[in-house]
């Protein structure tokens, strides 16, 4: 008999994982008490700013671009994979997003001059988060690959 099964049925999980959930509850809350206790309206406009920028500017973007290739790939001739394929371009997409979202100035080269605080220039900005990308959307590829691998072993036996 599971030790645990009468907390599961009150929680749903394990009390390690509440444990987790309330510690980073724990940080979480922390950092906002701190950031709010030095700058309460820029916090505060910030958050505003980001859940108006990303209803009315990204949904609409990542899911046209979502419906775009799931159009195009619905119309081919050749049968689709039997596993889950979109999300290996989800996830590696939405990263590559995420890092450009955040280093934008940098990789557009639109930042002040910014070699002294690093002694880095903005030149190597674009070709690491071309580089990262890259290897984001590989590494996914090959993981679609050992997926269609094993699911085609798995029909032929």
């Amino acid at each position: 008999m599971d030790r645990r099964a009468p907390f599961a049925r009150w929680y749903g999980a394990g009390p390690l994982h509440l444990l987790a959930l309330l510690a980073s509850f724990a940080l979480a809350g922390f950092a906002v008490q701190r950031l709010v206790a030095v700058r309460p309206l820029a916090v505060v406009l910030w958050f505003v700013g980001a859940a108006v920028a990303h209803d009315l500017v990204l949904l609409p973007l990542y899911s046209l671009a979502d419906l775009s290739v799931r159009s195009v790939l619905r119309h081919r001739p050749v049968p689709t994979p039997t596993v889950a394929w979109i999300n290996h371009l989800r996830v590696p997409a939405f990263l590559s997003g995420l890092l450009l979202l955040v280093w934008f100035p940098l990789i557009l080269g639109l930042s002040e001059p910014y070699e002294g605080a690093t002694g880095l220039s903005e030149g190597v900005y674009l070709g690491r988060w071309l580089a990262i990308t890259g290897v984001l959307f590989g590494a996914s590829a090959v993981a679609l690959a050992f997926k269609l691998r094993r699911a085609r072993r798995g029909r032929a036996r």
